[in-house]
């Protein structure tokens, strides 16, 4: 049981908990599925539950497989920026994209399921900015008006969309917290001997973002 204060301006934030990002799927976190049950159980003690869903099409020019040459974790330039290139997953309307099961009874109580990443054109980690970091989800706006201060973060990865979606909270104006033991990482190298986790780390130091 994690310790805390759930209040009733909290909104529980669960960010991509799809079978493609679980053992088995095709861009598996290690220990992705250990988590999902103890996410449905807090699911319970909030008032407002927010899911996230990876949703690309096939066409997603984050897939390797859409470039030549391209290499699954290796980066391309988009213009947007530097992009990893990853494995195709979560692809619309397949098992792959679908919700873990051990997580429905948070899905039959969530009021919002935010679908990203839908843009063939851009990738999207975050809850809150496609990876141009211009585009809006809305789930800023949708926060607001629910009356929603602080965002409590759980789910896959914490050292990608976990990460993303934590500081943009932040940027918006709201507290944020994430339940580390309610996620699971890639750790891919960050250069220096440090990984992508080092890197989240030192961003949320950095912004505020509270680690439970």
């Amino acid at each position: 049981m994690i310790d805390l204060d759930v209040r009733p301006t909290d909104a529980l934030v669960v960010v991509d908990p799809q079978n493609d990002f679980c053992p088995g799927g095709a861009l598996a976190v290690a220990g992705g599925d250990e988590i999902m049950a103890g996410i449905a159980t807090l699911a319970d003690r909030f008032a407002l539950v927010v899911i996230t869903q990876d949703w690309h099409p096939r066409t997603h020019t984050s897939f390797a497989s859409n470039h030549p040459g391209g290499v699954p974790f290796g980066t391309a330039e988009m213009p947007y920026g530097n992009q990893v290139l990853w494995p195709d997953h979560c692809v619309q309307a397949t098992a792959g994209a679908d919700f873990h099961p051990a997580l429905k009874s948070a899905v039959d109580r969530a009021h919002l399921i935010l679908r990203k990443g839908y843009n063939p054109g851009v990738d999207s980690y975050s809850a809150f900015y496609e990876n141009d970091r211009r585009t809006a989800t809305g789930l800023a706006g949708y926060l607001r008006d629910k009356k929603v201060d602080r965002c409590i973060f759980v789910g896959l990865a914490y050292d990608f969309c976990v990460a993303y979606s934590a500081l943009d909270a932040v940027r918006e104006g709201f507290a944020a917290s994430i339940a580390k033991n309610l996620t699971r990482a890639i750790a891919m190298p960050a250069g220096e001997g440090r990984t992508t986790v080092d890197e989240a780390e030192r961003q949320f130091g950095e912004a505020g973002v509270v680690v439970i």
